[in-house]
């Protein structure tokens, strides 16, 4: 075989990314729940992604009382615990395997092949994890918000290295190129491709520090493709 790792990115890779449709769409119902601005809240959530993904902010209800905090907006128990729960909601219903991702990861798996996951997400990902299809098809699953570091920060591959007790060199990166994970996989020694999935290349898709459209390295249409890059 011709790598002992595969590690993967997760959203737009093994699963949809969210539309700007979706994410504001579910941000607008959050800030209404809550009496907020919209175009506020919305603008404030955007500035915190990277508290939510390095888990500074643990849940969402703690980054929604910082965003109220900041708009001097009360707010009581109960709608805190109703807009997390459109959070955790919209997290859920895009955790739907892409058609080839359970039969790539469990072909890997038959292959003696080790398998990783490296995310950058905010809580609701780790917290509904073990209810998703994928919680028994990875060796090691690493979350930004759990681990403190998110994409392309070196730590986080050489962490993932690490945990698959194999050399950043014999690990194959396979992600859709958001925050700049590929360059980040290469500069950590790794052999990253792109995996553009026609039905993610249009401009819709929400997607944070994309570098895929000037990507120049190898690139695959679909996920089963990484069963040849692996022979």
């Amino acid at each position: 075989m011709k790598y002992e790792a595969v590690i993967f990115d997760l959203f737009g890779t093994l699963v949809q990314n969210f539309t700007v449709q979706q994410h504001e769409g579910s941000l607008e119902q959050m800030a209404e729940m809550l009496s907020a601005p919209s175009s506020d809240f919305i603008r404030l959530w955007y500035e915190t992604f990277n508290e939510r993904c390095t888990g500074i902010f643990k849940s969402p209800e703690e980054n929604i009382d910082h965003v109220c905090r900041e708009l001097g907006v009360k707010v009581d128990d109960s709608r805190r615990s109703d807009a997390a729960r459109v959070r955790h909601d919209l997290t859920r219903n895009n955790m739907i395997p892409f058609p080839d991702t359970i039969h790539v990861l469990s072909t890997l798996k038959s292959a003696g092949c080790k398998t990783g996951l490296i995310t950058d997400c905010s809580s609701e990902v780790p917290a509904l994890w073990q209810d998703t299809p994928f919680a028994s098809l990875f060796d090691v699953t690493l979350f930004s918000c759990v681990v403190g570091v998110k994409k392309p920060d070196p730590r986080i591959y050489h962490l993932a290295a690490e945990k698959l007790a194999v050399r950043p060199e014999d690990c194959l990166y396979v992600g859709d190129g958001s925050s700049n994970e590929l360059t980040g996989a290469a500069e950590a020694g790794m052999n990253p491709v792109l995996v553009l999935d026609p039905a993610e290349d249009n401009p819709g898709i929400h997607r944070v520090e994309y570098e895929g459209a000037d990507w120049e390295g190898p690139v695959i249409s679909s996920l089963k493709e990484v069963l040849n890059l692996v022979k």
